[in-house]
């Protein structure tokens, strides 16, 4: 065991330097402990603190310590700094690692009582989804409504929230999977057991399962007497089965400390459950609430802004922070007129730091949505300012971009064959890999390309009749789009492609998280080609940005997602897309109502709180989405901002443009503007872009609310009573009129 410090008075080496409320935390070891721990005050630090705190002082071997992270690397992290703090001892035999790398430990040791051996598999996503599938076929579930991997996240989120076959049984699905998702849940538990795996989620399911029955007493038992103290990073993102497990485990020792800032839970998308750290007092009676609130990251300014838009949420705990670095540059908030005037900015704002020497990796670019960075990465190669996009791959690079592309590229260039056998199957034809090979090898004996072999196959007999059918239907409708290509707007052209090829439609029925951004993306990609003569000019950028590699050892400005950003921080952070609908979410307050606003909002604190020196906002009186221009209106949270500590300009590419011409007189609000692309009406009736003409009192169809009546009219955007949604405001473009 390591040396204890017997006299009260000792100052361990690793406690000096932490301010009183680190130090606080560090040392409250007895009973549960909930650290509120708020952007860059160093929580990290206190953990590990509190890690070598325990250990050298004896309170505990390393084996009685259970100690969560969400992350592998976080746990190796934490491993090596106790160690350093330890005087470079090794810290070997206690319980430290992820949610579930710790309960499959477990779970091997118990396996018998769930139905298993300890043995057992766990299967990745893809296993899972063959599974599921070949359940889904032997129950009569059409897979190709019902994408398996749409099912599978239905049974993940139950798992998420520890409900097993039994629990969930009580939960409406609707139609989903024909109203048999509850029979199809049951079964692939009894397949997983009877094959003897587990996925993920069963994990935690099982061990919960297993710590909640009586009749294994003496298995909780053994754990509370194990675990003396439990320690839990990033609380905040805990789902409810996390909890459940934890809580569990708890109830031993009662020494719990959770670690997390409720104003940085940005997860509830996947799971994450922000109530868990806001009922923490209520859980654990008693226990001691530490708020670390001084900042070793931000200015004051950057700070006291994100504080103003937090404190509008009423979910949170409470805290505020505050930082020696001093006041700083102010916030600065820009107007800007559309889109690409708002790239143009960033990009000039950007080359200014840079003049003045500051480095191009301590800049970033975090924006709401994923569609949003294709301008700044056009921006940028035009510029010649090198760039990465984390998280994810560059906007040309995404796989819904690359498919829609080799549609594009295929109508351009009949014999591109890479093209052509990119979306051959896409979306499912029917047409497997050995008739891919035929088509192949036919080609490769004659010396032709792809095309003109699928051309000669479809006239003979050696393809099976069904496939003969697809192939020369798909031959025809590229014959057709090709035939349009001097006589249609090649963006127009794409979006019809798009549509009566059923790729757009692949992905509507996708029920997976990431099909609604992939549907962003691909008419953000339809908007972008408007910038471009015809269809050749457009896929010659397209090989040209493509072409545009990285340097490895250079700079690059960084562009990613909010989501993505959270535990980063930048020199400066530009925020594009304050516009409300963009941000906040219209999607996400649509379906969580109160709640998902909320989200959004600390999703602008996390923003905010990347900046170390300087934070950018923006937003556009017009942005083009979808094709079409919209009206844009700045987001709630820019009306939320202090207008003591962010400068406001306005220049929307009017003449004599200026702050006055745009805000009132306290400089904040912003007036209505003098012009805009598609004013703003109350007519009775409006004109889309696809021409066709609404008014008041039609009856129209739109395809996540159903049915509806349009009451009113403003512009493009359309008040409409859905039969079942309710009201709601959408655009012109997202509607039709049933036939």
């Amino acid at each position: 065991m390591h040396d204890l410090l017997t006299a009260p008075d000792v100052q361990a080496p690793y406690l000096e330097g932490l301010n009183a409320e680190q130090s606080e935390a560090a040392q409250a070891l007895d009973g549960p402990v909930l650290v509120l721990a708020g952007a860059g005050t160093g929580k990290t630090r206190v953990l590990t603190t509190r890690l070598a705190h325990l250990l050298n002082t004896g309170r505990a071997y390393p084996s009685q310590i259970l100690a969560v992270t969400f992350t592998n690397k976080a746990a190796q992290e934490m491993k090596q700094r106790v160690s350093g703090l330890m005087g470079g001892q090794p810290v070997e035999g206690w319980w430290l690692g992820t949610f579930h790398s710790l309960a499959a430990r477990m779970l091997r040791s118990h396996a018998d009582l769930v139905g298993l051996s300890s043995n057992f598999s766990i299967l990745d996503p893809d296993d899972q989804v063959r599974l599921l599938k070949q359940i889904m076929e032997a129950n009569g579930v059409d897979h190709k409504k019902w994408v398996p991997k749409a099912m599978i996240n239905y049974i993940d989120r139950w798992k998420d929230r520890g409900l097993t076959p039994g629990l969930a049984a009580g939960e409406d699905t609707g139609d989903i999977a024909g109203g048999k998702l509850h029979m199809l849940y049951e079964i692939y538990q009894q397949r997983l057991k009877a094959i003897n795996a587990c996925d993920f989620g069963d994990l935690l399911l099982h061990m919960i399962t297993i710590l909640k029955d009586p009749a294994n007493k003496s298995v909780i038992e053994d754990y509370h007497r194990r675990f003396k103290y439990i320690l839990v990073d990033e609380y905040q993102d805990t789902n409810v089965a996390q909890y459940l497990w934890l809580r569990l485990l708890a109830q031993g020792s009662n020494n719990i400390c959770c670690v997390g800032d409720d104003d940085q839970s940005i997860y509830g998308w996947r799971g994450a459950e922000v109530g868990n750290i806001l009922k923490f007092e209520k859980d654990f009676p008693g226990a001691k609430i530490i708020r670390l609130e001084q900042n070793y990251r931000s200015t004051n300014n950057i700070l006291k802004a994100a504080h103003a838009v937090i404190a509008n949420n009423e979910g949170r705990l409470g805290k505020e922070l505050w930082s020696e670095a001093g006041e700083g540059d102010k916030l600065q908030v820009r107007g800007l007129w559309d889109g690409e005037a708002e790239a143009r900015w960033v990009g000039e704002e950007i080359e200014q730091l840079q003049r003045k020497g500051w480095p191009l990796n301590g800049m970033a670019v975090l924006v709401r949505a994923g569609f949003q960075t294709r301008e700044f990465e056009e921006r940028f190669i035009k510029l010649g300012l090198p760039y990465k996009v984390l998280g994810g791959p560059r906007f040309y690079e995404r796989m819904e971009i690359r498919d829609a592309l080799a549609y594009l590229r295929v109508i351009a260039q009949p014999a591109d064959d890479l093209a052509l056998e990119r979306i051959l199957n896409k979306p499912k034809r029917g047409l497997g890999d050995a008739t891919v090979q035929t088509l192949y090898g036919y080609g490769r004996a004659h010396g032709i390309n792809l095309h003109d072999g699928i051309m000669d196959l479809t006239q003979t007999d050696e393809l099976r009749p069904k496939v003969k059918t697809t192939l020369m239907k798909l031959l025809d409708d590229f014959g057709r789009w090709r035939s349009l290509v001097d006589s249609t707007n090649h963006a127009e052209l794409a979006a019809q492609v798009l549509d009566e090829s059923g790729y757009m439609q692949m992905w509507k029925e996708d029920k997976t998280p990431e099909a609604p951004g992939r549907l962003e993306n691909l008419k953000e990609l339809i908007s972008g080609m408007q910038d471009y003569e015809n269809l050749q000019e457009f896929l010659e950028h397209v090989a040209l940005v493509l072409d545009n590699q990285d340097n490895s050892n250079g700079e690059f400005a960084t562009i990613m997602t909010l989501h993505g950003a959270k535990g980063l921080e930048f020199d400066a952070v530009f925020l594009p897309g304050w516009e409300e609908g963009l941000f906040p979410s219209q999607r996400s307050m649509d379906e969580n109502g109160l709640k998902g606003l909320e989200e959004e909002r600390r999703l602008a604190y996390v923003g905010i709180t990347r900046a170390k020196k300087r934070a950018h906002i923006s937003y556009v009186a017009n942005r083009r989405m979808y094709g079409s221009w919209v009206n844009s209106i700045p987001s709630r949270f820019v009306d939320e901002l202090p207008k003591d500590h962010i400068e406001l300009s306005a220049d929307m590419g009017l003449a004599g443009a200026g702050r006055s011409s745009h805000w009132d007189s306290s400089g904040f609000k912003p007036k209505v503007q003098k012009r805009e692309l598609h004013p703003r009406t109350h007519d009775r009736k409006v004109m889309s872009e696809s021409g066709t003409v609404f008014a008041r009192g039609d009856r129209i169809f739109h395809d996540k609310f159903g049915y509806g009546k349009i009451v009113n009219i403003d512009g493009h955007k359309l008040d409409i009573a859905f039969e079942k949604a309710g009201q709601k405001r959408v655009m012109d473009s997202f509607v039709e009129k049933p036939n």
